[in-house]
């Protein structure tokens, strides 16, 4: 299974928060994970810093803990893969998950979220309740009881109804 990965199976590359210029690149390779820096300032101590390097197999990283202590790799996933990852967590673990950070309340409270979880757990959503979960959001959709929700959809119903017998009038 191994030999259909690429060599380099993964790779993060960033710039420090200002005013540091500082640059730094995560590479994970199928045998090795590979840190590098690069130090970069107009303040005359750290004009000799050359670039840096550390190298380990991956079983020694994981073991190591000066190297990935100050590196939260779970913060720096891709959103659509955190995403993908949360839509499989109860609703409780969203619920905490959504308290770790503003960057997790963020994801755990997005549209995109509900609505990944509103279409895995609905048998069929019609276009009239896709317009309405767009319009009330998806986390309140989700979380509307059914009675309500048809109430909410006759209401529109009869409103767009009577705008169209509105229009057919004049």
């Amino acid at each position: 299974m191994a030999s259909l990965l690429r060599e380099e199976v993964f790779e993060v590359r960033g710039q420090a928060p200002a005013p540091s210029k500082d640059l730094c690149q995560l590479l994970v390779t199928r045998r090795e994970v590979i840190f590098r820096w690069w130090k970069i300032s107009l303040r005359n101590e750290f004009r000799e810093s050359r670039p840096g390097e550390i190298k380990e197999s991956q079983e020694d990283f994981l073991d190591d803990s000066s190297l990935h202590s100050n590196y939260d790799f779970l913060e720096r996933l891709p959103v659509p893969l955190v995403l993908y990852i949360i839509s499989f967590l109860e609703l409780e673990d969203i619920a905490r998950l959504s308290q770790v950070s503003r960057r997790f309340e963020m994801i755990c409270n997005s549209n995109a979220l509900w609505e990944n979880i509103v279409q895995n757990l609905c048998d069929t959503i019609t276009p009239e309740m896709k317009e309405l979960a767009q319009e009330m959001g998806w986390k309140q959709f989700f979380f509307t009881n059914r009675l309500q929700l048809q109430l909410q959809l006759r209401r529109r119903r009869q409103k767009q109804d009577y705008v169209l017998l509105g229009a057919t009038c004049k």
